[in-house]
């Protein structure tokens, strides 16, 4: 059977803020590992520091020590320009918010990534049709972003997400804005990726959305309380 690989690997990880008179353990020492092909939940109350790790395991944010490897490659030791360059090609994010251009049609708002990577235009717009077929938005082409439903513009995000054929897809609260019943058919998206073979960790607080998860760690007070196979699962 052939070995899956090591897509993310976190050891020892502490991140601490510190300000003239109060020094705050936002991490501590945290270790884990995510294989090619899982899809992972973390949960954890607010405060919990499930969001400072999902910047650090994104290339937004740096560790105070410890380390973490994406694909193989030590992030801690890149620069801003190289972590600009990993988040593009490496990472697709899928935020809360979905942080489309709200006056620019779904098909150039998946489009992006591959222009600012230097993809022709001929070759972006076949890719961001494909992936927006693939998520059921065929119709809404040249709908502008502000036209269109919570749950479809999250489906643009995930789109989006795809296109630069990423390493690892980060999903922060993907649910938090939309209808249940679209959560529903986002997490089902999820779950059909993840089967294509799509390495998916997710940030969440909501356990019936963690539970869409094969694997949930737990986060609390900086540290993992526990990590589980999914009861669904």
């Amino acid at each position: 059977m052939k070995k899956k690989n090591l897509i993310i690997s976190v050891k020892n990880l502490y991140k601490i803020y510190k300000t003239e008179t109060v020094e705050t353990t936002a991490l501590n020492n945290i270790s884990f590992d995510i294989y090619q092909g899982e899809f992972v939940a973390i949960m954890g109350p607010s405060g919990s520091g499930k969001s400072t790790l999902m910047h650090i395991i994104g290339a937004l944010d740096k560790s105070s020590s410890g380390t973490y490897k994406l694909d193989g490659q030590n992030i801690e030791s890149l620069s801003d320009d190289e972590l600009s360059e990993i988040r593009n090609r490496k990472i697709g994010f899928i935020f809360q918010a979905f942080n489309l251009l709200p006056r620019t049609t779904t098909l150039k708002n998946v489009m992006l990534p591959m222009l600012y990577a230097g993809i022709s235009k001929i070759e972006a717009e076949k890719v961001a049709v494909k992936y927006l077929t693939m998520v059921g938005l065929e119709n809404r082409l040249q709908h502008t972003s502000n036209q269109i439903s919570g749950g479809q513009q999250q489906r643009v995000a995930i789109a989006r997400s795809l296109v630069m054929n990423p390493s690892l897809l980060l999903a922060d609260e993907p649910t938090g804005n939309i209808a249940s019943a679209q959560a529903e058919e986002i997490m089902t998206i999820f779950k059909n990726l993840n089967q294509a073979g799509h390495t998916i960790v997710m940030i969440t607080h909501e356990p019936d959305i963690a539970a869409h998860a094969q694997r949930i760690i737990h986060i609390k007070d900086g540290q993992i309380v526990s990590d589980l196979k999914s009861q669904k699962n």
